[in-house]
């Protein structure tokens, strides 16, 4: 695993945690590219930052799983401040210049590994 991919990764996850705005929106590049319950694309960092805010989402990383130097697929637990429990979620991180470019967060692991394997397989055939 690529120390700076499991750095911006780590800063993207005390960011979004701490619900620290600023932090947030420097932790991403510009654009990032999301996906998530809502939709899916490039935003910019601010747009990024007022989701943060907007969500109140917390993810704990439970799982590494290294897919190639610049991808990576986390497991994590999701609260939201309504939450009485825990969500188990896994996030496929793709990072560049110790910022994450990419966080694409799907319901499980295995659907994540699946899209990360895809995603790796493409960037090679280009």
């Amino acid at each position: 695993m690529s120390s700076s991919l499991e750095a911006a990764i780590d800063a993207w996850h005390a960011s979004v945690n701490d619900g620290d705005l600023q932090r947030s929106a420097k932790a991403v590049g510009d654009p990032v590219v999301v996906l998530g319950p809502k939709g899916a694309g490039p935003i910019t960092p601010a747009q990024f930052a007022q989701w943060v805010q907007r969500s109140g989402i917390k993810l704990i990383p439970r799982s590494w799983h290294p897919v190639s130097e610049r991808l990576m697929v986390v497991e994590e637990d999701a609260t939201w401040p309504e939450s009485s429990e825990p969500t188990r979620v896994a996030t496929v991180f793709r990072a560049s210049d110790g910022k994450v470019t990419a966080a694409l967060r799907l319901p499980d692991l295995t659907s994540a590994l699946e899209l990360a394997y895809i995603c790796r397989e493409m960037a090679a055939s280009e």
